[in-house]
């Protein structure tokens, strides 16, 4: 009779401490998930500089890194050119996701964070003036960030209108040291030619040629 006492006293033992360790683990579990440091991460608000990794579940031929331009805009494949500075990384994924629904059964699963911050020596640095002409939607002078890429100042000149032969963008430099003038071809649909990443530098200019009838 002891023993059976015994045993149940350790069977409602064992029951009252999974009673106590069960929500324990849930308090710590809800504890760990709402640390400050992911609570600022979901409140982040993305800046231009930032660089951004987007995965596709579905197809991670998609997966990439994409840098937020001086204009607050990405471009990715299926979603076109969409506005991300200012938001949240889980406001992109939704804006992702719907964008690139149509080349989907169902939306695709869209996973979006934050790379890597700006780089203030990139996007706080003293202005320069670059000349843009041809077809962009703002042509004339433009007023860029030292240290801006070509791509960067294709972007600020308000990208390209519909006429824009994009296959071969011209950069024109002056070598003051010998007075000619080099011309350096930029591919925008391959990224063949000088990287979309080259150096502007004060005194460029960059010439979006029309689109010939088959081109």
């Amino acid at each position: 009779m002891v023993e059976y006492f015994t045993r149940k006293l350790t069977r409602i033992g064992r029951v009252m401490l999974s009673a106590l360790v069960a929500p324990a683990a849930l308090i710590a579990a809800l504890i760990l998930t709402s640390t400050p440091q992911n609570a600022q991460a979901q409140a982040y608000q993305i800046m231009p500089g930032d660089s951004l990794r987007i995965e596709v579940l579905e197809d991670n031929t998609l997966n990439r890194n994409a840098l937020v331009l001086p204009d607050g805009t990405i471009s990715f494949p299926g979603a076109g050119t969409v506005r991300v500075a200012g938001r949240s990384a889980a406001s992109v994924r939704q804006s992702l996701s719907r964008a690139m629904a149509k080349d989907f059964a169902v939306a695709p699963t869209v996973y979006v964070s934050v790379q890597s911050l700006k780089d203030n020596s990139l996007f706080d640095a003293p202005v320069t003036d670059i000349f843009i002409m041809g077809e962009v939607n703002n042509p004339g002078v433009i007023e860029v960030k030292s240290g801006a890429t070509l791509l960067q100042t294709l972007a600020q000149g308000g990208g390209f209108t519909r006429f824009a032969a994009t296959k071969r963008i011209e950069l024109r430099r002056a070598d003051p040291a010998t007075g000619t003038e080099h011309t350096y071809l930029y591919n925008y649909k391959t990224g063949e030619g000088i990287p979309g990443f080259t150096l502007v530098k004060r005194g460029d200019v960059i010439v979006v040629p029309e689109r010939k009838l088959f081109e």
